[in-house]
């Protein structure tokens, strides 16, 4: 397998994971997406942003037991500064 066969099978990959995450996601937080509160609606744009990093982590990866990508994974959000969520969010839309 060349490289190039590689690389399509990993892009290959990415999209299959993250559309069958996002599919998920976006049943779930249509409202927050759709909705008026920029607050929810940032929030659940980062959550895609993170099953999109996700997907391509576990893509990239595949020789990585599933271990060593969590762990991949993790470092990644530890690098980022927090994000502080207001509870007050979750009644109001």
């Amino acid at each position: 397998m060349s490289k190039t066969d590689r690389d399509d099978e990993t892009i290959e990959n990415r999209v299959y994971l993250f559309e069958s995450l996002a599919k998920a996601f976006v049943e779930k937080a249509a409202g927050d997406l759709s909705g008026k509160n920029p607050e929810r609606r940032s929030r659940a744009l980062r959550a895609l942003a993170d099953l999109a990093y996700v997907s391509c982590a576990v893509a990239d990866t595949q020789h990585l037991s599933p271990k060593a990508v969590r762990r991949k994974v993790l470092n990644a959000i530890e690098l980022e500064s927090p994000v502080i969520e207001d509870v007050a969010d979750d009644e109001t839309e």
